[in-house]
This record gives structure tokens, sequence and C-alpha cells, in this order.
């Protein structure tokens, strides 16, 4: 893919490799533009992402790959934030930054894609939480704060799917999306999970295709094996499919480049 925009660092406490790692592999799978986007740090669940001590460190080393390889590959510098109201920190939303990525991981405190918590879905009415899910979604984009929506229907990750339409169930949140006018990632790292297919879902693309809301690409890679690794799966898929432009971003200005 020309551009990878959604992918992690050792500083969260649960990927591995390098920067250097991250990098050459995207070199050499002929990406253009890589983005690193490390999960913020914020008072909530801090087992799983950076401290804000750690910030500096993090920017200032994205900052150097930038200018180390900058004849190899562009180098984009972001944050992949959880989506908390009462526990975004303005250090993570006002950083100098290409752009961020908002995620919901959290419905009512629960962990919902965190493998130690899965037998909570026992307990859940399925198409409640979709709901809950996709509500937070509209919260988000209603928000202001964010240039990407991560995993869209992240939801869906341990094959508990609703009875509900998907559409149905979605649609109010990407017609709030086009509103704010921002972008949905096409996220490879569903097929590494239970769910096996990308985030969205054939339903949820085919909406953000008729509502004509701008993509970008994600590996979501926690480790440098894991970026593009799904990329020819994705590009069956887009072949279906009348995208041709993706977003990339600088100082959170969005351009469209063709793909």
């Amino acid at each position: 893919m020309i551009a990878d925009l959604h992918n992690h660092t050792k500083l969260c406490n649960h990927a591995e490799g390098e920067l250097e790692e991250y990098i050459q592999s995207a070199i050499d799978k002929d990406i253009k533009y890589f983005g690193f986007s490390d999960h913020a740090p914020m008072e909530y669940d801090k087992k799983y992402r950076m401290n804000f001590e750690d910030m500096k460190i993090y920017e200032n080393s994205i900052k150097n790959m930038k200018t180390k390889f900058q004849d190899d590959i562009e180098i984009l510098l972001g944050y992949e934030v959880d989506f908390l109201p009462n526990y975004m920190d303005k250090k993570v939303l006002q950083a100098d930054v290409d752009y961020l990525i908002g995620s919901i991981h959290f419905l009512n405190g629960w962990g919902f894609d965190n493998p130690e918590f899965i037998g909570e879905y026992k307990n859940k009415d399925i198409d409640k939480i979709w709901e809950e899910y996709f509500e937070a979604i509209t919260q988000l984009a209603k928000s202001g704060l964010f240039d990407i929506v991560g995993h869209i229907d992240l939801i869906k990750v341990f094959k508990y799917l609703p009875k509900k339409e998907i559409k149905l169930i979605a649609k109010n949140a990407l017609k709030e999306i086009k509103k704010a006018d921002i972008v949905v990632e096409l996220n490879m790292s569903g097929y590494k999970k239970p769910i096996n297919e990308l985030y969205p879902s054939k339903d949820i693309l085919e909406l953000i295709e008729e509502y004509d809301i701008p993509i970008t690409f994600g590996s979501d890679a926690h480790s440098p094996q894991e970026i593009c690794k799904y990329e020819d799966k994705l590009k069956t898929i887009l072949s279906k499919y009348s995208f041709k432009k993706c977003a990339i971003f600088h100082n959170r200005d969005r351009k469209l480049i063709n793909f």
C-alpha cells in the first residue's frame, strides 16, 4: 500500500521491535507514507499504553526517524487516542503531531477487545452492546478531536455479531463521521483476530462508499513482521469498490493521494 498510518512501538508495552525494523519493513513493502500512532498516555488502563513521561521520547524518536530516512520514505507521527471522556489529556490532544486516531476500546469501563475480559460477553445483550459501541463512535465523531476513526467496527473482534442489521446500527455514526469530515481507516489487524476480516466489514464499507467518506490504511502492527501482512486481502476487497484516493496528514492537515 502507498500509505500505512496505524502502527505501534515498544513504548505501549505490548508491541515488539525497534523503530528502524518497522521502517525497513515498510520500505521493503514499497510504502511511501508510514505512520507511527502509538497508544497515547492517559490515567486509565495504563498497562497497555505509554506513560506521559514517554511522550517526548516517543515524539523525538519518530522525528529523528523522519530525518534519518527522509530519502527513502516519509515518516509520519501520530497517536492513537482512546475516546474516553474525562480521561483524554490536552497534552496529547494538542501535541505537535501529524494526526490523531480516535478509537473505542472500552464500553462503560469494559475492555471488550481484550481477551482477558472475553467472558463478559456471556452477560451482555449483543445487539445492545453493538448499539452502545456505535453511539460511542458517534460521539467520537462529534467531538471534533480526531483526524481518523480507528478500526471502526472493533466490537466484532471476537465474532459476537448482532441479530439486528449492522447497517441500521452503524448508519448514524457514519453520518456523523461524514458531517465531521474525518477519515475512516481500513485496518488490516482484523485478519489476525477471531473475526478474521478487515475493519470495517462489507456492510460498513458500503456506507463509507455511499457517503463518500475518505479512507486511509493501517496495519495496526505491533511487530515489524505485521506491516502490510494482509495487503493482498485488502487489495482484493478494494477492487470491489470505487475508492481511488487515501488520506495522509502533515501537521493535522489532510491530503488525499491516489493509490
